[in-house]
């Protein structure tokens, strides 16, 4: 079944579980779950669409670390997972997180090491889903 068949599928409650801890800038926590999901998946063709959250999420713990060059490679990592699954998929606006890790990204280049600590951390995006 290709990733895009699956796009339509309904997120999990674990799933469900794991945004609302990356919601909740519990970072860490959500790779956790979102791992236990991604490992079970047998289906290729969406396991890249787990990973791309969960990268973006570890990103994002980077960030609250201080972690300049971990949040530079995590970040642009779990951005490319999840292009293929833009714009939209099991609920999560895909291509909204796509574009807001994006400028987090930006910024963290734009400030650099020594200034990565002027990121607000309470303004980092969010999973944006619609469960029908």
């Amino acid at each position: 079944m290709a990733a895009l068949e699956r796009c339509g599928d309904r997120a999990t409650p674990q799933m469900i579980h794991a945004f609302e801890q990356f919601n909740h800038g519990e970072y860490w926590h959500q790779h956790e779950t979102l791992e236990t999901v991604w490992r079970a998946e047998q289906d290729e063709s969406i396991r890249n669409f787990y990973k791309g959250i969960l990268q973006v999420g570890v990103g994002f713990h980077h960030i609250t670390r201080r972690n300049y060059r971990g949040a530079v490679k995590v970040l642009t990592r779990g951005i490319n997972y999840l292009r293929p699954y833009a714009p939209r998929c099991m609920g999560v606006e895909v291509q909204r997180l796509i574009d807001e890790a994006t400028q987090v990204l930006e910024q963290v280049h734009a400030f650099g090491p020594d200034r990565i600590d002027e990121i607000k951390i309470t303004e980092l995006p969010r999973v944006h889903y619609k469960m029908e």
